[in-house]
């Protein structure tokens, strides 16, 4: 069955409780005070069963104006307004403010109650009142409405109210139960035997007793104990339903107007949002940028400072994008409706729609054109919006998830439009196991940011062969993702501009050659190590008797070390790899005859001093041609074939 809410609107004294009273039996007003005072201060709820058999869920909203903020978190969610205008005063402030954050929030349908038609005695009265509030009416939602008298005294007109409510009811859309559950909580309290209970209007998702749920912003986890719908208990709760949810393990003063019970994962918390806002009229005065604020978003109430994006005032009227830095965490979706009151004195100014849920924050020269992508997530369908968040992503890239909550694209929806972009790269995963998903354009800017980091890196450094992996990561422009990094070299390699060679990484177009001078140097640096043997010099002495700079002397030697021509073993200690590989040969011959050497043994072998001995068999070791067990060295078994 489908499920409606009805909200009321109108100002104080104009009988709106009453009118709920006369309609259903229930008395909305709750609170002492409202009896002693004869006025509504809180929420109040009923339920009315219409003659087509639907039953139609009312939240009655207070009327005073020091009340509108309670008004604002009763009219989220509503489907329809009976926008309640007493006969005998006809259209007062607080109607005008109702009606118009009617609007803001885009209910799009109701009616028009003339209530206290019973103290009017004169018909021309009552006509010209009626004329009064079709001219109020002009160029808003409820142009052409029906207005109907009533009396909740003598039970005049309620009738016919009835039988257009249910018409009325009628014309409205059904909300699809199609992704996660969310409902704003509007009303907490405890039941002996049963502990916290919450109530509210559940805006989407299906909710079933002995799920999980998290409360947000805050972050408790809960589970659903029970569910009640209009005091019936259900097993089941859909969307457009006015609910109460008893939450296991959850103490009352963890719970307050405003927060959101939601699917688990399916929201998260910010302190800052994206919107766009249309500026009432009636304002009274223009917005100024960094104006504090009070931003009404589900039943919450959060003070905010409003950074316009593209200007320093927006007038009465005007429209505009802007950022929204909140004092407290909201936790919200992208088509989320909202209101802005003024912080003092507090008056309605503007509402609109939240357009970007976790932006980063807009500064500067940035600010301009972070208002001119917006209008992408303002007017573009949901195939734009999700390419939209995927390239807003940047290199961080985003999960499916992710993208879901920034988006808030219908989950069977955004699974066509990925299925169809990721078959079309428009959308690449690059680490399928967690399903994180990057633009091409920004692909493309990672492979460019490495290249141009190994080409000046190849400019600087010439006679290098690479660059190692981990520093050229750590010279990249931003931050990388280790899957991402490896993802796009392998991309690279791919496509012959990179190659990768154990931890190093240069351009495929890179090559290595000595100058004139360079090889001067080269075949001086190898004679004095080829000649050395097994006794070669520190480099510092080598360098000493070479012409040209120590610049350049480093950059030879390590040149011929990743050619393997030199071969260094510790600190300041290099071999030619000529002598290196006789050693070797020696060393393998002397453990397949004898089993095992000492370190006196080797140091025989090699008419070496201990200073270079204990090094070269430290290299045997590291290059698994020996193990030590003990004091001696053994051959290695992978070796014993070689």
């Amino acid at each position: 069955m489908k499920q409606v809410i009805l909200g009321t609107a109108g100002h104080i004294d104009h009988g709106k409780t009453s009118l709920i009273r006369a309609l259903t039996g229930i008395d909305t007003d709750r609170l002492k005070e409202e009896k002693l005072r004869g006025i509504t201060i809180e929420l109040g709820f009923a339920y009315m069963d219409l003659p087509n058999g639907e039953r139609l869920g009312i939240v009655d909203v207070p009327g005073h104006e020091r009340f509108v903020k309670h008004m604002v978190a009763g009219a989220t969610g509503i489907d329809l307004v009976a926008l309640v205008i007493a006969a005998d005063e006809g259209v007062m402030p607080q109607t005008r403010e109702h009606m118009e954050i009617c609007q803001l929030l885009q209910v799009k349908k109701g009616l028009v109650v003339l209530t206290k038609t019973d103290l009017i005695h004169d018909p021309e009265w009552l006509d010209m009142v009626r004329e009064d509030v079709a001219d109020f009416l002009k160029g808003t939602f409820l142009e052409g409405a029906p207005i109907l008298p009533v009396s909740a005294v003598t039970g005049e007109g309620l009738e016919a109210l009835r039988r257009a409510l249910a018409e009325l009811v009628a014309q409205v859309e059904p909300r699809s139960a199609d992704g996660p559950f969310r409902l704003s909580v509007d009303r907490v309290f405890s039941m002996r035997g049963f502990g916290t209970v919450i109530t509210g209007t559940s805006i989407s998702g299906r909710l079933r007793v002995g799920d999980p749920v998290i409360v947000y912003p805050a972050g408790h986890k809960s589970k659903v104990r029970g569910l009640q719908v209009h005091n019936d208990e259900v097993q089941e709760i859909y969307p457009g339903q006015r609910t109460a949810i008893n939450l296991q393990g959850m103490e009352k003063a963890l719970m307050e107007r405003g927060n959101v019970v939601a699917t688990p994962g399916s929201l998260v918390t910010t302190h800052m949002v994206d919107v766009h806002l249309e500026m009432l009229a009636s304002a009274p005065r223009p917005l100024k940028n960094r104006a504090k604020v009070r931003f009404h978003t589900g039943t919450a109430e959060n003070l905010a400072t409003a950074v316009l994006l593209d200007r320093e005032e927006l007038a009465p009227g005007r429209k505009a994008f802007l950022q929204l830095r909140l004092d407290q965490p909201v936790a919200v979706l992208r088509g989320d409706r909202f209101v802005l009151r003024s912080y003092s004195p507090v008056q309605t100014i503007g509402g609109g729609t939240i357009l970007h849920p976790l932006p980063r924050k807009h500064r500067g020269q940035h600010k301009l054109a972070a208002a001119k992508d917006l209008e992408t997530l303002l007017t573009g369908d949901a195939e734009s919006i999700v390419l939209w968040h995927v390239k807003d992503a940047g290199w961080a890239g985003l999960t499916e998830e992710e993208l879901q909550v920034r988006s808030n694209v219908p989950p069977r929806t955004m699974e066509k439009i990925l299925q169809r972009f990721t078959s079309q790269k428009q959308v690449i995963v690059f680490d399928r196991e967690n399903r994180r998903l990057l633009h091409p354009h920004v692909l493309g800017e990672v492979k460019t940011a490495i290249t141009e980091t190994l080409a000046d890196y190849h400019g600087k450094f010439p006679l290098k062969t690479g660059m190692g992996k981990e520093e050229l990561v750590a010279q990249l422009p931003q931050p990388l993702d280790p899957k991402l990094y490896n993802f796009i070299l392998r991309q690279l390699v791919d496509e012959d501009r990179i190659q990768v060679e154990m931890e190093w990484v240069r351009l495929s177009s890179h090559k290595v050659d000595l100058s004139k001078d360079e090889e001067g140097l080269r075949q001086r640096i190898d004679k004095a190590y080829r000649d050395a043997g097994l006794q070669p010099p520190f480099f510092k002495e080598v360098a000493a008797t070479l012409p040209g700079t120590p610049k350049q002397h480093q950059a030879v030697l390590e040149w011929m070390l990743s050619q393997g021509i030199l071969v260094k073993t510790k600190e300041d200690i290099y071999f030619h790899a000529l002598p290196l590989r006789e050693l070797q040969q020696k060393l393998v011959a002397f453990l397949r005859e004898h089993g095992e050497i000492s370190t006196p043994q080797f140091k025989e072998m090699t008419q070496a001093s201990r200073k270079y001995t204990i090094p070269l068999l430290e290299y045997f070791d590291g290059q698994k041609i020996t193990i030590r067990i003990g004091d001696m060295r053994r051959l290695r078994e992978s070796k014993t074939g070689a």
